[in-house]
């Protein structure tokens, strides 16, 4: 039998439950929110042009670049309101999935 001390508080919703966490559960991957000023790729592909440059004002849904994968062209979006700051690739270059392609900074700063 196991001793008490094993039990931990889980909260949902805010309301607390006692209860066991198995080794998958505490060995899991945290969630870490997305930055909303970084584009990164959702798919392994070949970037077909870039449509920005560096320095360049643009608003949220504004397209910036164009992601070719599984024989598709996948038009990338701004999803926040700024300038563009740096432009991690060139075009015609190979990313895989999770690859930083732009950030962007805020337009105040």
């Amino acid at each position: 039998m196991r001793s008490k001390d094993n039990f931990k508080f889980l909260n949902i919703n805010s309301t607390l439950y006692k209860t066991r966490f198995g080794k998958k559960f505490e060995n899991r991957k945290k969630y870490h929110p997305s930055d909303p000023n970084v584009l990164t790729s959702f798919i392994p592909g070949t970037i077909l042009d870039i449509l920005v440059q560096e320095g360049q004002h643009v608003m949220r849904g504004e397209e910036v670049l164009i992601l070719d994968a599984m024989k598709m062209q996948n038009r990338l979006k701004s999803s926040v309101n700024g300038i563009v700051k740096t432009i991690h690739v060139g075009r015609g270059e190979k990313v895989s999935k999770g690859s930083l392609l732009i950030e962007f900074k805020d337009p105040a700063l």
